[in-house]
């Protein structure tokens, strides 16, 4: 016999646990369910802020660690060992004692150069005093002492390796010349220029520079124009007013005959074969400094030895 099921209104278990929260009727029931959900999404909710504050305060426990430099690296840098120092320092040696020739060598270039505009500049204001007053600027002392002949002055001699070389024209140094060609008058060094007696015009034809001790470069406190070197300028001038200058060392033939009458730097020897020391330069003037040595060999030609690194005008 089958059993038949009683209809009743109240569904089974199994159907009402599935069913309740869609079939519940009345206010109380819905409450429930939305409560009940409210409390989920709160939970959720707590949690990601919970995970997010602990986040925040990671990153900003992180940079605040960055932003003090607490590295104990950074707080305590290693110290360089004796080796790395002594490493550096051999280092430094080195490159200083390659630099220093090449510093050398680029500061005797300027000093060459300095001294070539010096005696070119001397050159220049002997030829225009020349032109004002038609004479060479030579005291009457100088002028007595040259007789008939040129006149070369500027130290009263020069070593070179035990050699002194005396000027065989005039021995005196080139004080009266620079005073007579800066207007330098009534001083106790030298009355070539007088009341202005060797200038009337009282023109200013040399501007060289002055300083305080006669050692160095310059015009010395003794009126000596001084190189580069602190070596006089030597200057030679054509008082026979022929256009041929006599220097008293590069008329030298053991200094400047090259071949036969021919001499080195364009000098020349008008006697048979240039044997005698009569070696002239075509020109009104000749200027020259002993260069960075400082020194002259006057048994050595003029491109060797202690002479190769004169400074010359006529070269």
């Amino acid at each position: 016999m089958k059993n038949i099921p009683i209809e009743s209104d109240q569904p089974s278990p199994r159907f009402r646990l599935r069913t309740a929260p869609t079939r519940q009727v009345g206010t109380a029931g819905k409450w429930q369910v939305t409560s009940l959900r409210h409390a989920s999404v709160s939970a959720r909710l707590r949690r990601d802020k919970s995970a997010r504050q602990a986040s925040d305060e990671l990153k900003g426990a992180t940079r605040e660690a960055h932003s003090c430099h607490v590295s104990p690296v950074t707080r305590h840098p290693r110290a360089f060992t004796i080796v790395e120092l002594l490493t550096v320092i051999a280092i430094i040696a080195i490159l200083a004692a390659m630099l220093l020739p090449v510093l050398s060598r680029a500061k005797i270039a300027a000093q060459k150069r300095q001294a070539a505009v010096e005696i070119s500049q001397i050159v220049g204001a002997i030829q225009q005093y020349d032109s004002v007053y038609g004479r060479f600027p030579v005291s009457a002392n100088d002028q007595a002492l040259a007789g008939t002949n040129d006149f070369t002055c500027g130290g009263t001699n020069y070593a070179s390796d035990g050699v002194t070389v005396l000027w065989t024209m005039g021995v005196t140094n080139n004080t009266e010349v620079i005073a007579i060609l800066m207007d330098v008058t009534n001083t106790t060094v030298t009355s070539a220029n007088m009341n202005h007696q060797k200038n009337p015009q009282r023109t200013v034809f040399l501007n060289a520079k002055q300083v305080s001790d006669p050692t160095l470069p310059g015009v010395g406190p003794d009126g000596v124009y001084r190189d580069p070197w602190g070596s006089p300028y030597i200057i030679t001038m054509d008082l026979t007013y022929d256009e041929q200058c006599h220097d008293a060392y590069y008329c030298q033939q053991a200094v400047s005959q090259s071949t036969g009458q021919a001499g080195y730097n364009g000098l020349f020897n008008p006697d048979a074969n240039g044997t005698s020391d009569n070696f002239l330069y075509h020109g009104k003037v000749m200027v020259w400094s002993a260069g960075p040595d400082r020194l002259i060999d006057p048994t050595m030609p003029a491109n060797q030895g202690y002479n190769k690194d004169n400074i010359l005008s006529w070269q």
